[in-house]
């Protein structure tokens, strides 16, 4: 009988550390040897950041390498994705590997000496462009990943896709990208994996390993919220219909249907309001006022409920002040759900990988991932890297989206150990319910 995953923090001491040299000496060096290639091409990548949906040099960087390797490269999924195909010598099951390649709207602010210097265009709006969610690690550990495993492509019985995204912190406004769009072009038709790993670093101990079974990262949702009352003078406001007023009174009542209204014994529910904006003078009370904000959930039927309840309550607050609202809400990732099954698999590999900086639980995180919508197609499992400066308290690092944020490349060989093995282990001894499709 297999134990349920991480289910309780005494987990990572059952899974004891294992002896890379005794086990896989053949493979520890080879991983050991496309290191410093992973660290150049992550500074090279640091350097030269690009923006969702404008991943062009990353793509193309991504793309010779994995034809040089002498893998099937297919470009332009996506806009800008890249996917490499390595078909093994023997039949056998597919999985898949993901890293994410684009950057953010963040001038660096960190002094590195391959800082980046990059200055675009956001939404209309000149900004610094920076790798502040270590998506350049990412890229580089998939590709040597790649170089590492090609090398066993003789040994292999089955087929890698290595799957290089953009846009996953979201397209600009009007465009569509990530996940979704890879999919929607086929992404998963030929070949189509039975499962995929994809991993995130994130300040924690430096090469330590960290996951969850379930629900490791939030649904996202973006909410519009539309007051509309009548514009008047300020000075007479009971002849028009005051949205401003009505807008706080909205406020102060969705953000206690979490608090109030929710079982958050179940799982956890955030509701935040990022912009207000109405009016622009002094003295008139406008016609209008627009709200925007995010919801995040663990739980499908909790987050149906609460955007239920949120468009219930504008409607009627609104109304009891003879003002509308028009409710709105955009779905930017589903609930990042590690099949539980897989995730107990994976765990012996992912120890492996971690080595003596072992492998821990995580708690739930509110921010999101469009990985979650690869799990919706098949079983996958996502998990996060430490990669914290070595003696660093946690308070003291810089957190993903900071113009301070850093990766501790000395930490970066555990995640290139746990793509490769995870991706050797699944073709050599997949989840019994695959070697059983597999016959």
């Amino acid at each position: 009988m297999r134990l349920s995953l991480l289910s309780l923090a005494v987990l990572p001491f059952l899974y004891a550390p294992l002896a890379v040299a005794e086990e896989r000496p053949e493979l520890a060096k080879s991983i050991q040897s496309v290191m410093p290639k992973v660290i150049d091409w992550r500074r090279d990548i640091h350097q030269h950041p690009e923006l969702s949906n404008r991943e062009v040099r990353t793509a193309a960087k991504v793309a010779a390498h994995l034809e040089k390797l002498g893998l099937e490269v297919r470009t332009g999924i996506a806009h800008t994705g890249v996917v490499g195909i390595l078909k093994g010598a023997k039949p056998g099951p597919v999985v898949a590997l993901r890293a994410d390649m684009d950057a953010l709207p963040v001038t660096e602010q960190t002094g590195l000496p391959f800082a980046s210097k990059v200055v675009s265009e956001f939404n209309g709006q000149q900004t610094g462009v920076m790798h502040a969610c270590g998506h350049d690690a990412h890229v580089a550990m998939l590709m040597g990943a790649a170089e590492v495993l090609s090398l066993q492509q003789a040994e292999l019985a089955g087929t890698i896709m290595f799957v290089f995204q953009p846009a996953e912190e979201g397209p600009p406004a009007g465009e569509e990208g990530g996940a979704k769009m890879m999919l929607a072009e086929g992404l998963f038709t030929n070949p189509t994996p039975t499962a995929i790993f994809g991993l995130h670093v994130w300040p924690g101990e430096p090469g330590q390993l960290q996951v969850k079974t379930e629900g490791i990262m939030a649904a996202a949702d973006s909410f519009q919220i539309t007051v509309k009352g009548k514009q008047v003078h300020g000075s007479s406001p009971w002849r028009g219909i005051d949205p401003i007023n009505v807008t706080g009174q909205l406020i102060n009542a969705i953000n206690l249907i979490p608090a109030r209204q929710l079982d958050v014994t179940k799982a956890p529910a955030v509701v935040s309001f990022g912009q207000v904006h109405g009016g622009i003078r002094w003295n008139i009370i406008p016609d209008d006022v627009k709200l925007e904000g995010t919801i995040r959930t663990f739980d499908s039927e909790m987050r149906e409920d609460l955007i239920a309840r949120m468009a219930h309550t504008s409607e009627h607050i609104a109304k009891a002040s003879g003002a509308e609202a028009d409710f709105h809400v955009h779905n930017f990732a589903a609930v990042t759900w590690n099949d539980p099954a897989l995730t107990d698999w994976a765990m012996p590999s992912l120890t492996w990988a971690a080595g003596d900086n072992g492998v821990a639980p995580i708690k739930p995180i509110t921010g999101a991932e469009d990985f979650s919508f690869y799990q919706q197609q098949i079983p996958g499992v996502f998990f996060f890297l430490g990669i914290s400066p070595d003696n660093t308290p946690l308070s003291e690092v810089p957190p993903n989206h900071s113009p301070m944020f850093d990766v501790n490349e000395d930490a970066l060989i555990t995640g290139v150990r746990a793509l490769t093995g995870l991706a050797l282990d699944y073709l050599a001894a997949p989840p019994q319910e695959v070697a059983q499709e597999a016959k």
